[in-house]
């Protein structure tokens, strides 16, 4: 027998185990008289005591016609259909998000192949035209989620692969134009692939995401390693050649990405994905109503309902959801100067271009390896903001032996420290979700995802720049300020987790002393939505 889903409100703590009310005594499961149960997971039941109202959908909803709450199908088919989607869905996104990275992470190898000095620029001007870069991916980012909302992810994202294409003839100028173009690119995915998975299917496709991401970096090295050769081909640098080549390789992937992504479970059809769709009507019934009976605020806006400013400004005084801010404002710090220095550093201690690009190779596998397992380990012992702290525990001790190694220490042995630390268990995909739980309706989901991600544009601004061209080569003065920074990092995690179990508490004590009857009045006449209903229970 298949697990039954939770009731609304518990969408924050979407783990399979979770969803066994047989054994409900977790915090968050032990909420509602009445359950919103539609049932079990192959939809049988629909157990809301006469609201069933209340649960429905917007009519204008776009798979509204496909909204039944009687409608019952085997867990097989819907595991089969949940294959589908990761080949035609998510295989692309990760796909997009790896052309798309090309572009905007080649700057690393291009670094190894003297690109400062053939510019005439220090490590001071590489950090300001970085600096640059994230200030236009960070204001950016919310414009462009709230366009993505707009005229629909499947339509913005392919653009924000192609535009950036035009010729730039400075530095600061192509980081400017890469930050404006790309900003909103993660969010709007999220966005997107939320369109298509339930809660808890959600983080292992984020995982994967961020691996399609970090690939890159392999790939690029491999790419840089053969590319980097053509310096002096037509007189022009490597680096040159490796900006070009990779450019056409993203610009031809955003074309296809323009053709092949189709708005909505429900929309598929079209002269390239052919004239029936992908899904046949069974199939889209059973993806509309699974979404809406794991997430029912799914169904509260059409997936080209622009937002309001009311809205807008609704979601950014939404309290509940800033701790999450914060820690995507300062999580990252400790480790980004090693990632975004690693090529420098290794030509630094004496290994050539090409033995830089390939050294660079071992911590991107560790990083791949332990975002995988860092973002399962959450769901399984499904604790969020622990399992993240597992990122501070990791690199402050990093840090701390590359303050206090001795300048001398051998090229291999710091070479080991920069990998480890640039290696590290990346949570990034476990906040990311978090984030989206936690938002409780679209249009929060919508603000929220683009918020969180302007704090980690904003933890790059501060993390490119503590590491300063008078340090070198050892950044003594720069390593004690990110061993600051990540001992306050242990107490935002902890904080944030203590915060959010304290608000579930206090709320399940309010809930528990209502009568049945009060739970139906107060579910059918609230005027409280998303993560601020009583029945609501934040992830952490």
């Amino acid at each position: 027998m298949a697990e039954p889903l939770p009731p609304f409100g518990v969408t924050a703590e979407a783990t399979k185990s979770d969803y066994d009310v047989t054994n409900d005594t977790s915090e968050t499961n032990s909420t509602s008289t009445p359950r919103r149960r539609f049932g079990e997971r192959n939809g049988a039941t629909w157990d809301a005591a006469g609201l069933e109202t209340h649960y429905k959908p917007i009519e204008t909803y776009e798979g509204f016609h496909r909204f039944d709450p009687k409608f019952d199908w085997e867990p097989e088919e819907e595991r089969k259909l949940v294959r589908k989607i990761d080949k035609r869905i998510c295989t692309f996104v990760c796909l997009c998000f790896f052309a798309l990275q090309l572009d905007r992470g080649n700057i690393t190898q291009a670094l190894s192949d003297n690109m400062l000095k053939d510019l005439g620029m220090n490590t001071n001007d590489y950090n300001w035209g970085q600096t640059i870069f994230y200030l236009s991916f960070l204001f950016a980012e919310l414009p462009s989620q709230l366009i993505s909302k707009k005229i629909g992810p499947d339509n913005w994202i392919p653009v924000q692969m192609q535009a950036f294409l035009s010729g730039r003839k400075s530095f600061f100028a192509c980081r400017a134009l890469l930050g404006i173009f790309e900003g909103g690119f993660i969010p709007d995915n999220i966005l997107y692939l939320s369109y298509w998975y339930t809660g808890w299917e959600l983080p292992a496709r984020l995982s994967w995401f961020w691996v399609s991401y970090q690939s890159t970096q392999i790939v690029s090295a491999f790419f840089a390693y053969g590319i980097l050769h053509l310096r002096g081909h037509n007189g022009l640098e490597g680096w040159r050649w490796l900006f070009a080549l990779e450019g056409m390789l993203t610009g031809c992937i955003g074309v296809v990405a323009w053709f092949y992504l189709p708005p909505s479970p429900t929309q598929t059809a079209s002269k390239i994905r052919g004239k029936d769709g992908w899904f046949n009507e069974r199939e889209e019934k059973i993806m509309v109503n699974r979404i809406l009976r794991d997430d029912p605020s799914k169904g509260d806006m059409h997936n080209r309902q622009a937002l309001s400013f009311k809205m807008i400004w609704q979601c950014l005084c939404d309290y509940h959801m800033w701790p999450i801010y914060l820690i995507g404002l300062s999580w990252t710090i400790p480790m980004t100067p090693q990632q975004a220095y690693l090529t420098l550093q290794l030509k630094a201690i004496g290994f050539n271009t090409f033995q830089t690009n390939l050294l660079t190779i071992p911590a991107y596998v560790l990083f791949i390896l332990q975002l995988l397992f860092w973002t399962w380990t959450s769901e399984k012992v499904n604790n969020r903001f622990l399992v993240g702290l597992a990122s501070q525990i990791w690199v402050l001790p990093l840090i701390i032996a590359l303050e206090l190694i001795p300048s001398h220490t051998s090229a291999w042995g710091k070479w080991s420290l920069s990998t480890l630390v640039v290696g590290y268990p990346y949570v990034h995909a476990i906040l990311v979700t978090i984030t989206s739980r936690n938002a409780g309706s679209v249009r929060t989901r919508t603000v929220a995802s683009a918020i969180y991600n302007m704090c980690v544009q904003a933890s790059n601004i501060i993390s490119t720049n503590i590491y300063r061209d008078d340090d070198k080569p050892m950044y003594r003065r720069g390593n004690k300020v990110l061993i600051g920074i990540c001992v306050y990092n242990f107490a935002l995690f902890v904080g944030t987790k203590v915060y959010y179990v304290s608000v579930n508490r206090k709320r399940e004590k309010i809930w528990g002393a209502m009568s049945k009857e009060e739970k139906e009045t107060y579910l059918r006449t609230t005027t409280d939505k998303g993560n601020k209903r009583l029945d609501f229970r934040f992830a952490h």
